[in-house]
Formats: structure tokens, C-alpha cells, sequence
């Protein structure tokens, strides 16, 4: 069904909130995919915070015109779905990437994050993007390790002595 102005323009401006605050954006070409694969998709993408949408790319490349997505404008072309991350960077990536696994379909085209474009292929290093719990607990790691270290040198000297007692003690008791 064809939209009116109104609607389109509604459309845009959603979109355009979405992009401002999306942290990175993934653009996939979906043909061939059934609509229970679609919806599939869709519940999947609710669940991981990513903003799914299949819209016209005109619409799209009017609504990204003054974000850091305004990079892919050139490359709007063909059937298309855009996956906006909205929580985790690498949200968006990891449901393309995952759901791609499934649904042979399902092919990234490009991905944008930080204003910068690149191919579909990028995918994989977007999906391997930690999660907020997962970076919050690798600082943390990082963070413990210098302290963990200090106290075993701080406790080296000690143990040192006690085990030249103990081989002392042995020697004299031999």
C-alpha cells in the first residue's frame, strides 16, 4: 500500500530519531525471504534493541541526510532492510549475522558506524563487538590485575623465608 505525504513524512521523521541516536546501522538485502522468517526476524530484532525496518530507500536516504549515516546515501539501491542498534553497537550485527545463519537470504550489504561506510562483510567484526557486560567486566579484570599482581610480590618475600626455614629445618632434622 502506497503511503501519502503525511505518512511518508511521519516515516522520516522516525526514522531520523532513530539514526541520531543509533550507534551503529546495518543494511541488508532480504529477497527471497518468507514473512515468517521476516516476522521471526523482526521479534528477534525487539528482543536485542535493534530498530528493524524495510522502507523505501528515498525515505531512508532523506532521514539519515543529517546523521553520521548520511555516508550510505549513495548506496541505497535494491530491496533493503536497516537494522539500527539502539542499546549495543554490535546488536545490530550479531542478529544480521545470526539470523543469516538460518536464512541463506538474508545478505548484508553494508554496515556504518561512527560515520564511516563498509561493505557487508564487516558484519562479522560488528558482531564481535563485546557487550556492555561483557566490556564493564574485561575493565574490570584489567583493573584487578595490577593490584593481584602487587600482592603476590608483596607476599614473595615472606614466602620465600618460610621455605628456607622449612628446607633449614629438614636439613638439621636429617
Amino acid at each position: 500500500m502506497a503511503l501519502n505525504l503525511n505518512q511518508k513524512k511521519e516515516v522520516v521523521a522516525e526514522l531520523a530519531e532513530v539514526a541520531a541516536s543509533a550507534h551503529s546501522l546495518v543494511a541488508a538485502e532480504y529477497l527471497g525471504l518468507t514473512v515468517a522468517q521476516l516476522t521471526d526476524l523482526r521479534k528477534k530484532a525487539r528482543e536485542n534493541g535493534v530498530y528493524l525496518k524495510v522502507v523505501k530507500n528515498t525515505l531512508v536516504s532523506r532521514a539519515v541526510a543529517d546523521t553520521d549515516y548520511a555516508v550510505i546515501a549513495d548506496e541505497l539501491t535494491g530491496p533493503l532492510l536497516y537494522a539500527f542498534s539502539k542499546e549495543d553497537p554490535g546488536a545490530a550485527g550479531r542478529l544480521i549475522k545470526d539470523f543469516a545463519k538460518t536464512a541463506d537470504k538474508l545478505k548484508p550489504r553494508l554496515v556504518a558506524v561512527g560515520g564511516q561506510k563498509y561493505p557487508g562483510t564487516h558484519v562479522d567484526v560488528l558482531a564481535s563487538l563485546p557487550t556492555r557486560e561483557q566490556a564493564l567486566a574485561m575493565l574490570v579484570g584489567m583493573m584487578a590485575q595490577p593490584a593481584t599482581m602487587l600482592a603476590r610480590v608483596l607476599a614473595e618475600p615472606a614466602a620465600s623465608t618460610a621455605r628456607v626455614i622449612n628446607a633449614v629445618g629438614q636439613a638439621k632434622a636429617a
